[in-house]
């Protein structure tokens, strides 16, 4: 039995209609009767592996498969900073990033609901997302995107999907507003990260890291933030076995911002409100946003774990993408390579300790922005096509 609960005054409902906030306004999050033991988890890894803890009423569900993705130990990288790395590389999921994990679950509740059309407001990996999941459904997709602020390669994959795509003069936290009001009006299903289903899929990261490690909790996780939704569920999937007696600790869960987009990181160290960015900036396009929507979640997640927030410079996070795939052989997005860059800054600034295992979360294939990656990385060998020509460009 599941329900939805407001997460600041405790109101429930029963989640038969579509409903993404609290009439307090507080954000919502699905509540379980009972969490299953470890022996329900059955099934190859992957989102559905964890089926019983998961709010679809019936036994039908949209899936392309995701989940499962590779937890790479991080050798080399680990060597150079003193500190032991594993990488959550959820760039491996079907569309490229982790943001499947999520529209498994909510196109499957919206197909359940009776919904007859999906939407987002997005910075690109969403779009993909829905999109995809929308084609396997069979249900038409809408995406509102900021004008000329995402990444082609993301874009290519919402219109290859068949989804509407409508593009704004303006940036995200504009888009979410319109696509949040459309919604209020009954012109669709919202499945971004304020939909409570969505960040049930995302919460899977937390149970197959803790499989991958056999059972053995890491002390951190870092990961990026962008609307805060993912830290929020990934959180809530170790409170979720923390309370069921599964696990005896929850780690300390660690938010990375771009600089440029970085609100969040701001009301933590000011231990006051949020002050949106009315112009987030960065080239981390994937957490260019201004005014995440889950930031309440996010403070509950870092606050009640004793983790903690910080941000990062473009630089920082382009140098931290370039060592990933030249130390590692793992591509990711700009985005993704704050949790790396985090952790650099963090362990310099003394707040992790060398002792510390630390699971670094990537969230998006570094093919998402293939603009970005030949920026961070460098340019080409133009020369003659002759043998003693490629020889001395060799040399």
């Amino acid at each position: 039995m599941t329900w939805l609960q407001c997460i600041e005054c405790d109101e429930r409902y029963s989640g038969g209609e579509p409903r993404y906030t609290c009439d307090c306004g507080g954000l919502l999050e699905v509540r379980y009767e009972e969490i299953p033991s470890r022996s329900d988890f059955t099934g190859p890894l992957g989102v559905w592996r964890y089926s019983s803890i998961l709010p679809l009423e019936t036994a039908d569900s949209v899936t392309l498969h995701e989940g499962g993705t590779p937890l790479y130990d991080a050798g080399k990288l680990s060597d150079e900073l003193g500190v032991d790395i594993h990488v959550k590389h959820e760039g491996m999921n079907p569309t490229c990033s982790f943001k499947d994990r999520g529209m498994t679950v909510g196109v499957s509740k919206a197909i359940e609901l009776g919904i007859e059309r999906v939407a987002c407001a997005s910075t690109g990996n969403t779009s993909a997302a829905l999109s995809a999941y929308g084609a396997a459904a069979d249900i038409p997709a809408v995406v509102l995107l900021p004008q000329d602020k995402v990444a082609m390669g993301k874009v290519a994959q919402a219109l290859m999907h068949g989804a509407e795509l409508v593009e704004l003069d303006g940036n995200f936290d504009e888009c979410l507003r319109i696509v949040r009001d459309l919604a209020d009006e009954g012109f669709f299903y919202v499945l971004n990260s304020i939909n409570p289903y969505r960040l049930e899929g995302q919460k899977t990261i937390a149970f197959e890291l803790l499989e991958q490690l056999n059972w053995e909790l890491p002390d951190r996780v870092v990961l990026p933030i962008g609307n805060a939704g993912n830290i929020s569920a990934i959180y809530k999937g170790f409170r979720e076995f923390y309370h069921a007696g599964i696990i005896e600790e929850i780690p300390m869960m660690t938010g990375v911002q771009a600089e440029g987009a970085s609100p969040l990181v701001g009301a933590l160290q000011k231990s006051g409100p949020l002050e949106p960015f009315e112009s987030p900036e960065t080239k981390a396009t994937a957490i260019r946003i201004g005014d995440p929507v889950n930031a309440p979640k996010a403070r509950e997640a870092i606050g009640e774990t004793g983790g903690t927030a910080t941000s990062v410079t473009d630089e920082e996070l382009m140098d931290a993408q370039v060592k990933l795939a030249q130390y590692e052989g793992i591509g990711v997005e700009p985005a993704s390579a704050t949790s790396v860059a985090g952790v650099r800054k963090l362990l310099d600034e003394g707040v992790i300790d060398s002792t510390e295992t630390i699971a670094c979360v990537t969230t998006g294939h570094v093919l998402k922005d293939p603009d970005a990656a030949l920026e961070a990385s460098g340019d080409t060998v133009k020369t003659d096509a002759t043998r003693e020509a490629v020889r001395n460009a060799l040399n």
